[in-house]
């Protein structure tokens, strides 16, 4: 018997924008959604459908309303925008945590505070945000990072509150060290910051950007539909519970 498969379209129809998609773990999520049939606005500093700083609250509501004259709705936000200046806190400038706090927890915020609006209206969204294990673990020359990433777990838990009764969900996909660009550049650089970050692992690697591109697509799509306010770690075992 020979069986035919469809492309996957779980997301035919919907308008997601991802933020920090000129490549990584931004661009393996976009190209994850747009193969689940959705349409991708790809937001980044330098490439992409939308470019400009996000931190930037003007800039961030020109991406949102250009979204919004080009195809009408916002069903999906990943809030993925950030990169770490991963330093032991001493070690850090007042420029250097200025930085790592714009990218990583303002970037998220004005996309939510400009997206959501639309999203009430519609009565319908999925926001997805890009956090960080660190947050949890404790991980070594992480304390700066970690103050930009726990600010959007936190804030991760009271849009969903606020904005269940409209059907809106949101979440963060909380990853270890991933095998990205960055992450191979280090390994030159910094290797013993590499192999501290992954000897913590039970699974004994970093993740992969199709495994955090997937846990994102799960929770945009209709399987996901009930998770909301979760912080979902996707670690290799590194905490548990």
């Amino acid at each position: 018997m020979m069986y035919t498969f469809k492309r996957h379209d779980m997301l035919e129809g919907q308008i997601a924008i991802v933020t920090g998609a000129g490549r990584g773990i931004g661009a393996a999520i976009a190209d994850r959604l747009a193969r689940d049939g959705a349409t991708v606005v790809r937001a980044d500093l330098t490439e992409g459908d939308f470019t400009g700083d996000l931190s930037d609250e003007a800039t961030t509501g020109r991406l949102i309303a250009e979204t919004i004259t080009a195809h009408g709705k916002i069903d999906i936000l990943v809030n993925n925008a950030g990169g770490g200046v991963i330093l032991p806190f001493l070690s850090h400038t007042p420029e250097t945590l200025r930085t790592t706090i714009d990218r990583n927890l303002w970037t998220a915020v004005w996309c939510c505070w400009h997206a959501l609006p639309h999203m009430k209206a519609a009565e319908y969204g999925r926001i997805i945000n890009i956090g960080a294990d660190s947050v949890r673990n404790g991980l070594v020359d992480h304390a700066g990072y970690n103050a930009a990433k726990g600010g959007v777990h936190a804030m991760t838990t009271g849009l969903a509150r606020e904005f269940a009764p409209s059907n809106i969900t949101v979440n963060t996909v909380a990853p270890c060290v991933v095998e990205t660009e960055v992450v191979r550049e280090y390994r030159q650089t910094r290797p013993e910051l590499i192999a501290a970050v992954t000897e913590i692992i039970p699974l004994g690697r970093p993740a992969a950007e199709s495994e955090v591109a997937g846990m994102v697509a799960y929770l945009a799509g209709p399987d996901g539909g009930f998770v909301t306010g979760q912080v979902l770690s996707l670690n290799g075992g590194t905490a548990m519970l």
